[in-house]
């Protein structure tokens, strides 16, 4: 049995809130038969922080600007105007709570075991927040004896602890 790779897309309705620059990008993505991976590889950078760059959640540095138009074949002036000379609106893109089955099971994840995660983090770190800032995450799949396929998300952020004044 052959696999075939299904690369990640833009609907209609995902494209609405996003940047314009989001649906070029997409185009580009789609024609030059890149994964998010495969883009990561070029940029140096992890597949889950293109794709944000594909949403306009997180802001394009010059090289990234520069490996994106060769991988993509998008000028850098239309990347740079809208990922690089603008800061990102972050957190806009979806609706609270979140409709998408798949986002909506990572905010049913958050308020399933939020209290949990917090207790627990307090108890190895003290008092304060895991950055969103100084963060990476990455995704990975791993398939179990029986050929189940498991996600496994890694969330990796700094600690800051909350400071008296």
């Amino acid at each position: 049995m052959v696999t075939t790779t299904l690369l990640s897309s833009l609907t209609a309705q995902q494209s609405a809130p996003s940047p314009a620059i989001t649906s070029t990008l997409f185009a580009a993505k789609k024609a030059s038969t890149l994964s998010f991976a495969q883009l990561g590889e070029k940029l140096g950078r992890d597949e889950v922080a293109v794709a944000a760059l594909f949403y306009g959640q997180a802001r394009a540095s010059a090289e990234d600007v520069t490996a994106l138009s060769q991988a993509l074949g998008v000028s850098e002036e239309t990347i740079r105007a809208e990922l690089c000379d603008t800061f990102p609106n972050r957190g806009h893109l979806t609706e609270m709570p979140p409709r998408e089955p798949l986002i909506y099971r990572l905010y049913e994840i958050v308020q399933n075991y939020g209290m949990a995660y917090k207790a627990v983090m307090n108890e190895k770190f003290g008092d304060g927040i895991m950055s969103a800032i100084a963060f990476s995450t990455k995704v990975e799949k791993e398939v179990d004896e029986q050929g189940n396929a498991w996600a496994i998300i890694t969330l990796r952020g700094k600690w800051l602890p909350f400071s008296r004044f």
